[in-house]
């Protein structure tokens, strides 16, 4: 990539950071509630559903959205989502392609009802093949097809796990297709997921047409006391999704009663934190039924339910597959 095409972004970069400051200085906090909301506004309402805001995404988003990551078929996953709308739930992250077209066809005659975020994570950055704007536009194209989609909610990019960071040319390879997808009406907001936490500040401070992130926010993750992302998200107003909430499941031992109650504490403890809008996998209506059930539970743990949370935690560090040991560098954000 040229030193012209650096030199423009850093243009781009600096003006839109002077706008995002006047937006902040007006009153546009993370976090915002639907108390402080025109409630007529809010995508599929329920009053028994909470809404906060999410960054410069412009909407208001259910405080827990339905995550992609699911086993269950397209018959079950369409009733997942019914009782997701009935619920007041607004938001689904899809982010393989076989998630993306199962929930296209879920959401097929009520694409109204919820926003679709998706991400095509194999051909996208972590492959070495679309690394660059062309390339990535292109996939994004054939996932819409394929889908039967004209737009999606959130282009939110699949990067790089831990082991390896982008270069910086990549990076800008991947603004500038972000950008151009959301000038041509295919994404009406952009973002990325990251499992790399010295990434992310990085991004959102450098690149301010970024809208939204994701990253992994468990039971065990807590705000960093120095160097926290969290400081940098607010200032630059980039909203938040925390995947893998239960921690891959090592959060549960298989007793459904106790699993249901830790999956209540882990949503519970998540929305007190005021960090992220979790999105859990759910693998059923009983799954989202609980999810629901925890939504009018208080937010903020008693002593007792802390103790039971941090048992729980251990469980799960301790139990954590392979592939998911990273997740142990999630315990500060």
């Amino acid at each position: 990539m040229d030193n012209s095409r650096v030199t423009r972004r850093r243009f781009i970069r600096d003006s839109a950071v002077a706008a995002a400051g006047v937006a902040v200085g007006l009153g546009a906090a993370a976090g915002q509630t639907a108390k402080a909301a025109d409630t007529s506004k809010i995508l599929n309402y329920n009053p028994n559903m909470e809404y906060r805001r999410q960054g410069s995404m412009d909407h208001m988003v259910s405080a827990v959205c339905l995550g992609g990551h699911s086993r269950s078929n397209q018959q079950d996953r369409t009733e997942i989502v019914s009782r997701c709308i009935d619920a007041g739930i607004n938001y689904i992250d899809a982010c393989t392609h076989g998630e993306v077209c199962r929930d296209s066809k879920a959401l097929k005659g009520r694409r109204d009802k919820m926003y679709l975020s998706l991400s095509h994570c194999g051909n996208e950055t972590r492959n070495p093949k679309f690394r660059t704007a062309k390339k990535l536009l292109e996939a994004l194209d054939q996932t819409l097809k394929d889908s039967n989609q004209e737009y999606t909610d959130l282009w939110r990019v699949t990067c790089y796990e831990p082991g390896g960071r982008h270069t910086f040319n990549t990076a800008c390879e991947l603004i500038e297709a972000l950008e151009t997808a959301k000038k041509q009406g295919k994404a009406r907001s952009i973002g990325f997921s990251t499992h790399d936490r010295r990434w992310i500040q990085f991004m959102i401070e450098y690149f301010p047409q970024l809208d939204c992130i994701c990253f992994p926010f468990t039971t065990m993750s807590k705000a960093a006391p120095t160097d926290s992302v969290f400081p940098a998200l607010k200032k630059c107003d980039v909203g938040a999704f925390g995947i893998k909430p239960f921690a891959a499941g090592s959060l549960f031992r298989g007793d459904q009663t106790e699993n249901d109650r830790r999956a209540r504490l882990a949503i519970r403890y998540i929305l007190s934190t005021n960090t992220v809008i979790p999105i859990p996998g759910m693998n059923s209506i009983h799954h989202v039924d609980n999810v629901v059930k925890a939504m009018k539970e208080r937010k903020e743990l008693d002593l007792k339910e802390k103790a039971e949370l941090d048992t729980a935690n251990k469980q799960a560090l301790a139990q954590l597959p392979a592939n998911y040991q990273w997740l142990k560098n999630w315990q500060y954000v």
